[in-house]
């Protein structure tokens, strides 16, 4: 299983450690980041939780929105430049947080962070991975997609060290100062080594069968039965795991967990995370994501059920460790399927689409959930709550996109 990945990272390192590296520093502007500070923000502001709650569900509610109208021009501006204005913007957010002082500035540093943090830096890896590559779109997914397992093994700790030394605001300061400094020189070098795409290299035809098609277009996705029938369960994992963290001092209330028990906990979710990628993105080119499609909810079925059922602080994790195998399979199933299903010319306009649904069920899932626990839920419903969902999704998902209709 390695020897490929050995064998494709020797071929096409330099887009293979882009898209690791770009997703890494995408992790600035993801939930599990982001979660480290909420307890200092509201009390430096003043803020209640459910305050709080709302100003981070509506600023990565925007920035959904922002990416389904900007997402699709990686189609048609140079990567180089579009890469570059995701990492700036990235990089002004930091400096907002740095800076920091009242609610509205607030809502616009965590919009700007989960726009070009959680959705334009991944989006643009993911696009790249999957156009770039072919024979091994599932090797390429997966090695880009382990720049979350990656952040959730050592950004946790990361920022708790920072703050500690030199305080929350001023932690920001230093990522801003590290992502101009580094990942932009380092992506630029990058990118001048990358040489012809994996298609090209192969000889392979410029376009496939299923590109010919007019599949390709936003509109005809859109009017897909299957797209629909598959969406909620894509949607499962980014929406279980937002929840999650977002309201985890409730649920570790409630289960008597301790933080640092359940800090300890995200090594073991980071590890399996990342140990799952490797392995379902050697799957995914052997079987097809649409066909690994069917199983990717039932991870997050059995580890959410885990949690509500069982008692003792060893369960935390097993847990997180059988979420950590459903997120490894969703990042590297949810990012090849588009390209299997509806090619790659137009894969920027559908990718972003994707994206912005995602953005957006994680900015609801802290608030329905949130209602939830307001009207005397208990965490176990929470928690059963999500598996529910997460089977309810399945289901939809196994009527969806079939192997044997997708033409490769």
């Amino acid at each position: 299983m390695l020897k490929g990945y050995v064998t494709v990272f020797q071929s096409y390192w330099p887009m293979l450690v882009f898209g690791l590296m770009t997703v890494f520093f995408g992790n600035f502007g993801q939930s599990f980041f982001i979660s480290w500070y909420g307890t200092a923000i509201q009390e430096q502001l003043g803020l209640s939780a459910a305050t709080y709650g709302s100003a981070y569900s509506a600023a990565t509610l925007v920035s959904g929105l922002t990416i389904l109208v900007v997402g699709g021009m990686i189609d048609r501006i140079a990567l180089r430049w579009f890469i570059t204005a995701a990492a700036l913007g990235l990089t002004v957010a930091a400096l907002l947080m740095w800076q920091v002082s009242s609610l509205p500035s607030l809502v616009i540093a965590l919009f700007l962070l989960r726009f070009c943090g959680q959705g334009m830096m991944p989006h643009t890896a993911m696009t790249t991975m999957g156009r770039y590559f072919s024979y091994n779109r599932g090797k390429a997914t997966s090695v880009a997609g382990n720049g979350v397992p990656l952040g959730e093994m050592v950004l946790p700790s990361l920022a708790v060290a920072l703050i500690a030394l030199v305080g929350w605001q001023n932690s920001w300061l230093i990522i801003a100062l590290f992502i101009p400094l580094v990942f932009l020189p380092t992506i630029g070098f990058l990118l001048k080594r990358a040489g012809p795409s994996e298609r090209e290299t192969r000889g392979e035809p410029a376009t496939s069968r299923a590109e010919s098609i007019p599949d390709g277009s936003r509109r005809t996705v859109l009017a897909d039965r299957r797209f629909w029938l598959a969406i909620p369960l894509i949607l499962a994992p980014p929406f279980i795991v937002t929840g999650l963290f977002i309201h985890q001092g409730f649920v570790l209330e409630q289960k008597g967990w301790s933080s640092a028990l359940f800090a300890s906990a995200f090594i073991v979710y980071g590890a399996v995370h990342w140990a799952s990628s490797i392995v379902t993105g050697t799957l995914v080119d052997r079987f097809s994501a649409t066909h690994l499609l069917r199983f990717l909810g039932l991870p997050f079925v059995v580890g959410l059920c885990f949690g509500a059922f069982l008692e003792g602080g060893w369960v935390v994790y097993l847990m997180m460790g059988t979420l950590g195998i459903g997120i490894g399979m969703m990042g590297t199933i949810a990012n090849a399927v588009w390209a299997e299903v509806y090619g790659t010319t137009h894969l920027g306009s559908i990718r972003s689409l994707m994206t912005s649904m995602m953005v957006i069920s994680t900015s609801a899932s802290p608030v329905l959930l949130g209602f939830l626990i307001d009207a005397g839920g208990t965490a176990r419903l929470m928690l059963l709550a999500m598996a529910g969902y997460a089977l309810v999704a399945t289901v939809g998902a196994t009527f969806s996109f079939r192997p044997a209709e997708v033409e490769q």
